[in-house]
């Protein structure tokens, strides 16, 4: 370095500049894709683990006797026509999805498209909400066989000995709307504008020559004549009603039908409000808390449904509760003394309008057998005993609540009787998983 200022550092050597470093490049990733389709290969059998409950509800159907579906079936060897979905397939599916809260038919077909244990119940066959509607409500007969032979069993095998039951009624929500209730005038006047649009409509298709128009023609035909035969058995349904308004003191002329579902009632609900509903009828045995019996009425009041129930047990099962636990709401005199002789009625007496006196006392009118009914309910045995009530039926209740009891998608009593089948059976299956295994070919608990 040439020159010098005098200072300290002058004979050092001055650093060359450097250039600046470059911009650094953007990071390379890879971000998920989703809309991607993927095929891999894999086999139905491998998607579900070996304890998985449709494995079990499989199970279960393949140990039940189904040669009456399968005697309804046209499609045999030797004879055209497409193969039939096998029944044990729909069986289960609906099984399943009473289980996992599915009530719906369209919704069930949507899961079997997407979802791994229905796509396992499948097989691989495809089924449609049309099957899969039909097949829910039109084996009732069937439906209900299977719940006499699947408690049958379990009184069999000890697990059941339906020597204490309870009973007790829910109200379901019926799918009619409260607008729907028309009054007898009003019903004679749609009837009549209904089979007035039939007869023209049939009048159309004959004269009209395209056969597109003849189609769409027809299909409004149809709906006018199903919503004819809805009126019709409204109409059919009224004296029934004016019946019941004219026992409870009421005006003939207030009666109601729907023109929905001629066969729902308005009925008092848990809430307070009054709706179309359904009143659902379970027997329960207390010891198992197995549903051994149901039925569906079309009155809100429970009074009167004792003694249908037993000899409904009766004609299942040949013999009879030797105890029936009921709510105050069952406390008839004539079922208490229809069915002293062989079962022993606990229920609540009703509470006297007079506060002194004494509810368990017998009054000068009562038989030797309301008497004595009125003196056991103030024991402290019968009180011990009736709290089972409670324990089982709103147990079982409240199981149907959670597993979408809650408002039917079904008109008709036939119909609603089916779905609630549907919901015994699947309570029983999974009662009988806990008390019988081996009915269900599995060795122990799982």
């Amino acid at each position: 370095m040439s020159g010098s200022s005098g200072e300290l550092f002058d004979d050092l050597p001055i650093p060359e500049a450097r250039p600046a470093p470059p911009l650094k490049a953007a990071a390379r990733v890879r971000h998920p894709n989703r809309d991607q389709i993927e095929l891999r290969p894999s086999d139905l059998e491998s998607l579900l683990s070996e304890d998985h409950p449709a494995r079990l509800v499989w199970g279960y159907v393949e140990r039940q006797d189904l040669s009456p579906l399968y005697a309804g079936i046209k499609a045999v060897d030797g004879a055209c026509g497409r193969s039939a979905i096998a029944p044990e397939i729909l069986l289960a599916l609906w099984l399943y999805a009473t289980l996992e809260g599915v009530g719906s038919a369209r919704a069930l077909a949507r899961l079997c498209e997407a979802h791994d244990a229905y796509r396992w119940l499948c097989g691989g066959v495809q089924v449609n909400h049309h099957t899969l509607s039909d097949f829910r409500v039109g084996q009732g007969a069937f439906l209900d066989r299977l719940l006499t032979a699947n408690v049958a069993s379990l009184l069999a095998t000890g697990a059941v000995t339906m020597k204490r039951v309870a009973q007790d009624g829910m109200r379901v929500r019926a799918h009619a709307g409260a607008a729907s209730f028309r009054r007898k005038e009003r019903l004679q006047q749609f009837h009549m504008q209904a089979r007035q649009q039939v007869e023209a409509l049939k009048r159309e298709v004959r004269d009209d020559p395209a056969a597109t128009e003849r189609r769409q023609q027809a299909a409004r035909e149809r709906a006018a004549r199903e919503r004819e035969e809805r009126i019709a058995k409204a109409l059919a349904q009224l004296p029934k009603v004016e019946k019941i308004k004219q026992a409870q003191g009421k005006p003939v002329t207030s009666a109601r039908v729907s023109t929905t579902d001629a066969e729902a009632c308005v009925m008092k609900m848990p809430d307070g409000g009054f709706r179309p509903a359904y009143n659902m009828q379970l027997a329960t045995d207390t010891a198992s808390q197995v549903i051994v019996g149901v039925d569906v009425v079309t009155r809100g009041s429970d009074l009167g449904q004792l003694a249908p129930m037993v000899e409904q047990l009766d004609e299942r099962y040949e013999r009879r509760p030797q105890e029936m636990l009921v709510d105050g709401g069952f406390a008839k005199h004539d079922d208490i003394e229809r069915l002293a002789p062989t079962t022993t009625v606990y229920a609540p007496p009703p509470k006297p309008r007079d506060a002194t006196r004494d509810p368990h006392a017998a009054l000068p009118d009562d038989s030797e057998t309301i008497a004595a009914w009125r003196e056991r309910m103030g024991t402290e045995a019968a009180k011990a005993i009736y709290k089972e009530r409670a324990a089982t039926a709103e147990c079982v209740n409240a199981l149907a609540r959670n597993r979408g009891l809650q408002r039917f998608n079904v008109c008709g009593l036939d119909k609603v009787k089916s779905v609630l089948l549907w919901y015994a059976l699947a309570h029983n299956l999974m009662r009988m998983l806990k008390l019988a295994p081996g009915l269900l070919g599995v060795p122990t608990m799982t």
